[in-house]
C-alpha cells in the first residue's frame, strides 16, 4: 500500500505538533511566563500568535487572510497527495517528506481553526546573531519535507 508511509508520517507529525503546542503553550504557559531558556541561545521558548505565514508575512489578522491560507494549505495538501499517488511504490523518502509536509501543514490548518492564528513558541538564535522570529513543531516537518521533496525528487540521475 503506497499511501502507508505517507499517511503515517502525516498522523505522525501532526500529533508531535499539536502535543507539543498543548505542553508548552498550555501546561508550561509560556505566555506568561515571559519564555522558558531552554539551551540558550540556542534554543528558547517564545510565545507567539502567526496570522500569516512564515515571518508572519501577510499576517494582518482578517478572517478573509485566514480562510485564503486554510484554502491554501488544503490545496497543497490535495496536490501532494495525487503527485505521490502517482509516485513507484517504492519512491519511500517521497512518501515520507509528503507526510511530513502535510502533517506539518494540517498542524497549523488546526491552530488556524481552533485559534484563527498558528501558535509559535521555539526561537533559535546562535553564534551572537538573535533571531526574533519564533516558529514551531508544524514548521520545522514542513521545511524538511519540503527539502526531503527537493532532495528525493524521484527522477534518476545519469552517472557521470
Amino acid at each position: 500500500m503506497r499511501a502507508k508511509v505517507t499517511i503515517w508520517a502525516a498522523i505522525l507529525a501532526l500529533l508531535a505538533d499539536q502535543i507539543s503546542k498543548y505542553l508548552v503553550v498550555r501546561v508550561m504557559d509560556v505566555a506568561n511566563r515571559g519564555g522558558i531558556d531552554v539551551l540558550p541561545p540556542l534554543l528558547r521558548f517564545r510565545y507567539g500568535e502567526n496570522t500569516g505565514i512564515n515571518f508572519g508575512l501577510f499576517g494582518d489578522g482578517t478572517d478573509t487572510t485566514r480562510w485564503v491560507l486554510i484554502s491554501l494549505s488544503m490545496l497543497i495538501c490535495m496536490v501532494l497527495v495525487i503527485w505521490i499517488s502517482r509516485l513507484p511504490a517504492d519512491a519511500r523518502a517521497m512518501q515520507l517528506s509528503a507526510g511530513l509536509v502535510i502533517g506539518g501543514a494540517l498542524g497549523n490548518v488546526v491552530d488556524r481553526l481552533l485559534y484563527g492564528y498558528v501558535l509559535d513558541f521555539l526561537n533559535t538564535s546562535c553564534c551572537g546573531i538573535e533571531n526574533p522570529f519564533v516558529f514551531n513543531v508544524a514548521d520545522v516537518f514542513i521545511f524538511v519535507g519540503a527539502a526531503g521533496l527537493i532532495l528525493f525528487d524521484g527522477r534518476q540521475k545519469n552517472p557521470a
